[in-house]
């Protein structure tokens, strides 16, 4: 793949993810106990976890878009998709209801399945690696 093609696409799905994050982050400071409910047991102070994760993606998402912070922000953003994981597999065994969130398994096999994804697009998006493409040298 072309090099400025391959920065078109890295820069626009870096916006995308920005905004994803931007948008949960937003929801984490505004309905903290809806995420409560898919939060595990064993996340001590889960209210302020809550809290404070809300603020991360907030964060991270400014940082995702600007150029002397983007590595950090990739990095970041990366360990948070790993970080939540746990969230994501509570909030799908235990079939909690959340508003907006269908319960099915039609949502949450391809939400559980997409978190590597999540990963990835963090670390592409801020230019940590090119994988599955390579940079020409040329």
């Amino acid at each position: 793949m072309p090099y400025d093609r391959l920065n078109v696409i890295r820069a626009a799905m870096r916006w995308v993810m920005a905004i994803f994050y931007a948008a949960a982050g937003i929801a984490h400071l505004y309905a903290p106990d809806q995420l409560l409910a898919i939060t595990p047991s064993w996340v001590p102070f889960a209210p302020q976890v809550i809290f404070v994760t809300g603020l991360c993606e907030l964060a991270g998402a400014l940082a995702l878009v600007m150029t002397p912070l983007r590595r950090w922000a990739g990095f970041a953003l990366a360990a948070y998709a790993i970080c939540v994981w746990p969230a994501n597999f509570k909030h799908a065994i235990d079939g909690v209801d959340l508003p907006h969130i269908s319960g099915s398994w039609l949502y949450h096999g391809p939400r559980l399945a997409f978190q590597p994804v999540l990963v990835w697009w963090a670390l592409f998006s801020a230019d940590i690696i090119d994988w599955p493409w390579r940079r020409n040298s040329g």
